[in-house]
């Protein structure tokens, strides 16, 4: 920031720009137009590594920052210094940079800098919304989203939000449901959800939606545990009202005759 006449300018000699940007659960087919512009007019990209390799179709001749899992902080701020520098930059998130990506990090960062690059937040098509579209339709009534991931929030917390979905009757999307060494988070919430609902709800999982290797699958609560679920899958647990029709997933909204 420079002084001119004793007065700040807040002008730089190029001023940057910061997009996050959500390029949707991974195919090129559920990016949006806007999140593409967005890249397109970037310099610079910056995101974790697998999602950089999801769009190499908007990267090529730009300068890539990819760094790995659990680096996230990294990320944010190297994404932050190239545009206090004058870049204009994509920082990039699977789905929905403001589920579960990048979008809050980032925001924080730039408060604690105190920096005043232009930021704008892309939004993307979530894995939730995703497979709720190739199972039909089972996000149609209330819904809630939650993460079995307890790196970043305690079991305990996570235990508790299990327990008021489950009760609540609400249709739930579990991102993170299992990874090779977390296994039993997934078990006790399909224990929950059990002492709720009967054993026939239908759930749905999805694993690598919108990428050639997709698998969808339909099972309910007393068999879904038996799926093949790791931590690029979801699952979606239905309510009380949530019903097969045909080859279809359904949660009515109760529209009337």
């Amino acid at each position: 920031m420079r002084k001119e006449n004793g007065r700040r300018n807040h002008e730089s000699p190029r001023a940057g720009r910061l997009f996050v940007v959500g390029i949707g659960p991974g195919g090129s087919l559920d990016r949006t137009r806007r999140a593409e512009e967005a890249i397109s007019k970037s310099t610079v990209v910056a995101g974790y590594t697998r999602y950089l390799e999801l769009v190499p179709d908007l990267t090529a001749g730009k300068e890539r920052i990819a760094t790995g899992m659990t680096r996230e902080r990294e990320r944010c701020r190297k994404a932050l210094e190239r545009a206090e520098a004058g870049e204009t930059v994509a920082l990039i998130s699977s789905g929905d940079p403001g589920v579960y990506g990048m979008a809050g990090l980032l925001l924080e960062l730039a408060g604690e800098r105190g920096s005043a690059v232009p930021i704008e937040v892309v939004p993307g098509v979530t894995a939730a919304n995703a497979l709720a579209a190739r199972l039909g339709a089972p996000l149609m009534c209330d819904f809630a989203t939650l993460s079995l991931s307890d790196i970043l929030v305690p079991w305990k917390t996570i235990r508790g939000r299990l327990e008021a979905v489950a009760a609540a009757d609400l249709v739930v999307a579990l991102y993170n449901p299992r990874s090779q060494k977390r296994t039993r988070q997934l078990d006790e919430a399909a224990a929950i959800f059990r002492r709720h609902r009967p054993g026939k709800t239908p759930v749905g999982v999805g694993t690598a939606v919108g990428l050639p290797e997709e698998k969808v699958l339909f099972s309910d609560l007393d068999g879904f545990l038996e799926l093949p679920i790791d931590m690029r899958s979801i699952v979606i647990v239905g309510n009380r009202s949530t019903r097969r029709i045909a080859d279809w997933f359904v949660t009515p909204r109760g529209y009337g005759g």
